[in-house]
């Protein structure tokens, strides 16, 4: 059996160079509060406002580096709050994906695309993928806990070390915390 460590994500949001300028100002630099364990990626300082209908989620947390295009992964208890309809998808796929209203300190922008409650996903370098026998865009299930999840595409590349994401509402609906493990099941 091989254990996959499992981390759970809460709601953020990557944004583009162009929003960062109009949310924090220009040529604003984010602040790394903590790396995290995909090479590169990093828990900012800044956190902003989502509006959508008139309801809002404050504090949601700027996950850098800069991205080409701006997108905010939801939970669907945040997608019920916030009244809107965002795809379930992998990140990245922002066609037909919702709109919403960011307010940072310096300014707001509605964006018309790029919200989205991300696909449960599976993380493996070229290694740990032959090793698993898993390929990039898989789909396989994952256990963990007692507890099955379908429908978890694997994503292979270099850079990426082994992990499962699952969101904070399954994980937390299932007993599964930071620091827990699961595996691959076959057939």
């Amino acid at each position: 059996m091989n254990k996959i460590p499992i981390e759970i994500s809460n709601h953020h949001i990557h944004l583009s160079r162009k929003d960062i300028d109009v949310l924090f100002g220009q040529n604003y630099q984010l602040k790394v509060r903590r790396e995290l364990s995909q090479p590169g990626q990093f828990a900012a300082e800044e956190k902003i406002t989502l509006e959508n209908s008139g309801n809002k989620i404050e504090n949601v947390r700027i996950i850098g580096p800069e991205r080409k295009e701006t997108q905010v992964e939801l939970l669907k208890s945040d997608c019920g709050k916030l009244r809107l309809d965002a795809p379930v998808c992998d990140s990245g796929d922002l066609e037909n994906s919702a709109g919403i209203k960011l307010i940072g300190p310096k300014g707001k922008i509605e964006i018309k695309k790029g919200v989205i409650v991300a696909q449960r996903h599976l993380h493996a370098s070229e290694a740990d993928a032959k090793k698993l026998k898993i390929k990039d865009r898989q789909i396989v299930k994952i256990k963990a806990n007692g507890v099955v999840f379908g429908d978890v595409l694997v994503r292979v590349s270099k850079n990426y070390r082994l992990a499962v994401h699952l969101d904070r509402d399954e994980g937390e609906s299932a007993g599964i915390h930071q620091g827990s493990f699961g595996e691959i099941v076959r057939g």
